[in-house]
């Protein structure tokens, strides 16, 4: 089949996500055939650098031969069965390894499909949590203004990004908001509502949705400082900052903050399979445990809860963050991703760089909205044999963290220079707004 018969076909048929499809219809999108390393290869041939970690998820690059061969060991055993009254061997390790590797905290792992679910969970806890503890005033949630903690209703609940979210108002329950790194606002939610707050759930450190959004330093500790203070359960977002974006393992290690709940997806299994995990407190689960009569059973649960196949791989890809070194690598790519950064700053239509580990945020201005200018910065990195992907006129990079020094030298002067080509392009039409760009490390 050709790739113009697959495309009539996509067009025909998929509805895609976060895709207006009647734009669509008139592009001509890659149809991925396959992968290898850190690049991607469409059905005519053509390579691209996977600058954005297939949605953020690849960690180790696309066919390691250590994930390959535990998913195809695991085919030999068994694909698929339920967790509900039954468990199997790759959950149970994996689970092991993942409060091994968690804040201190943390010693329960509850599995799911995404991180979206991840944090339905995480909220579900925390609200039975405190109706079954002696509490049940304690009802309510604060969350941060321009959050983004997933897509369905208790996650868009929490979320904050009104481009997302505004339309399914009358859908959702009331959350309380406040504004990131602003400590006074912070202050004034607990001294107003800090008896009847359950949890606060924020993403740690980097607001990845919102256009990487960089908390001040020291503004997770003060989160947690009056989490303490008040009685009200932490809850923390990881499912963009975990395994090693932000230079660390988990984003709240860089501030020694441990959470009482923490969700975590994406690069769980390196990007190859569906899965996510919500972490707990010993404390938090205690409070389920009781008699079957007393209703304290934590009733949710998923089909494909604890996958076996994604368990293989998640154990596999926390394997090769030791054996490779993937930390170090990350540390070294950080301090070149900095230098790297610093003409695209210095072009007239940028605003601000904004970066925390391997997650950078370039900010767009002086372009009108209809002109989609983040948009067609991803078009002209598409020629150049890059993907990235804009949130907004934002363009966002998030390469795999195997990715090599020359890789991403490359992934960045195809980013610069798709900056310069659209910069061009709308200064030939009018005169450009000139600001004088920031980097955010």
């Amino acid at each position: 089949m050709t790739s113009g018969d697959l495309a009539e076909l996509d067009r025909r048929y998929i509805w895609h996500p976060f895709t207006q499809q009647q734009g669509w219809l008139s592009e001509d999108a890659p149809i991925i055939r396959s992968a290898k390393g850190t690049n991607l290869f469409d059905v005519e041939g053509r390579g691209y650098i996977d600058g954005v970690s297939s949605l953020w998820c690849n960690v180790h690059g696309h066919q390691h031969p250590k994930i390959d061969r535990a998913v195809r060991d695991q085919l030999g055993r068994v694909s698929h069965t339920t967790m509900l009254g039954l468990s199997h061997e790759p959950a149970i390790r994996l689970a092991e390894r993942l409060v091994e590797i968690a804040p201190e905290r943390l010693t329960r792992v509850f599995y799911s499909d995404s991180g979206s679910t991840a944090t339905e969970i995480a909220l579900k806890i925390a609200f039975q949590h405190f109706q079954q503890s002696g509490q049940p005033e304690r009802t309510r949630f604060l969350s941060m203004r321009d959050a983004y903690h997933g897509d369905t209703i208790g996650a868009v609940s929490a979320g904050g990004i009104d481009l997302f979210h505004a339309t399914y108002g009358p859908l959702l329950f009331e959350t309380l908001k406040t504004t990131p790194g602003d400590v006074a606002e912070l202050e004034r939610h607990f001294e107003q509502h800090g008896n009847e707050l359950a949890a606060v759930i924020m993403e740690p450190l980097v607001q990845g949705a919102a256009g990487m959004i960089l908390h001040p330093n020291g503004y997770l500790r003060k989160v947690r400082q009056l989490c303490d203070k008040h009685g009200v359960l932490l809850i923390l977002d990881e499912v963009a900052t975990g395994f090693g974006r932000t230079g660390t393992m988990f984003a709240c290690q860089q501030e020694a903050v441990e959470p009482d709940i923490m969700c975590v997806a994406k690069g769980i299994t390196g990007g190859y399979l569906p899965l996510a995990a919500t972490l707990t407190s010993e404390i938090i689960y205690s409070s389920f445990l009781g008699d079957h009569t007393e209703q304290k059973t934590f009733f949710h649960g998923h089909t494909y809860t604890g996958n076996p196949l994604a368990c293989a791989a998640g154990i596999a890809t926390l394997e090769i963050f030791e054996q490779e070194q993937t930390l170090d690598h990350v540390a070294d790519l950080c301090v070149l991703i900095l230098k790297l950064l610093e003409p695209i700053a210095e072009l007239p239509r940028v605003k601000e760089v904004r970066r925390r580990g391997l997650m950078v945020g370039i900010e767009l201005d002086g372009f009108p909205v209809e002109a989609r200018a983040g948009h067609q910065v991803t078009l002209a990195a598409r020629r150049r044999g890059a993907i990235i992907r804009p949130l907004g006129d934002t363009i966002v990079l998030m390469p795999p963290l195997a990715i090599s020094a020359d890789e991403l030298r490359r992934l960045v002067d195809i980013t610069g220079e798709s900056i310069a080509e659209v910069s061009a392009d709308a200064a030939s039409k009018e005169e450009p707004r000139v600001r004088r760009a920031k980097v955010k490390i």
